[in-house]
């Protein structure tokens, strides 16, 4: 915002700090480091600055999209004024939803593919925002040694296996030791 900077007082500022600036060093980097001093005052004082959230929407949001978030939260605000006002909400949602789906992300991707070559990065910045940080579960066995790689049979195995293994049914295998009647030393230096 240095185009809203109190530039008079800046001046002032700056002048009245000369004197103390110039005489006050014996080396380049002393007086280097005192200017710098000087100068990062001046803008502390005069220089009007704001901090600015990083903006949360994806990067293939349109002009068009931005304007519809806006009216649509708008609408959010006024929705308990009556039930005229509820159904605007959900036209401008749908709207939204609709604007965001087909226009936006066609777009997008038509602008990233288009650059061969040099997509892949955007591309993938694009994936790994949608993924978020899900890991995937890797290629599991069932109890037959069949391979599963489809989503919804990995979850059903795990879910069998787990309801088997925390089940308070009384069918748990009990571990018998072939010389249940030896005694046996644990070397605590073998464990580590």
């Amino acid at each position: 915002m240095y185009h809203k900077t109190y530039v008079l007082d800046l001046q002032t500022l700056l002048q009245d700090k000369f004197e103390i600036w110039a005489r006050n060093g014996s080396s380049m980097e002393e007086i280097w480091n005192n200017f710098k001093e000087i100068v990062s005052e001046t803008i502390k004082h005069f220089v009007p600055h704001k901090i600015l959230r990083k903006n949360p929407d994806p990067e293939y949001y349109s002009k068009e999209v931005k304007c519809l978030k806006i009216k649509v939260r708008k609408a959010y605000n006024r929705r308990k004024l009556g039930e005229n006002h509820l159904e605007e909400l959900k036209r401008l949602f749908k709207q939204l939803v609709a604007a965001e789906k087909k226009t936006t992300q066609e777009a997008f991707f038509r602008s990233i593919l288009s650059k061969e070559g040099k997509c892949w990065p955007e591309f993938y910045k694009y994936v790994k925002r949608h993924k978020g940080y899900r890991e995937n579960i890797p290629a599991i066995k069932d109890c037959n040694g069949r391979l599963i790689t489809d989503p919804i049979e990995k979850a059903n195995s795990l879910n069998c296996y787990y309801s088997s293994v925390f089940s308070s049914k009384g069918n748990t295998q009990h571990i018998q030791c072939a010389n249940s009647g030896v005694p046996f030393t644990i070397d605590t230096k073998i464990i580590r």
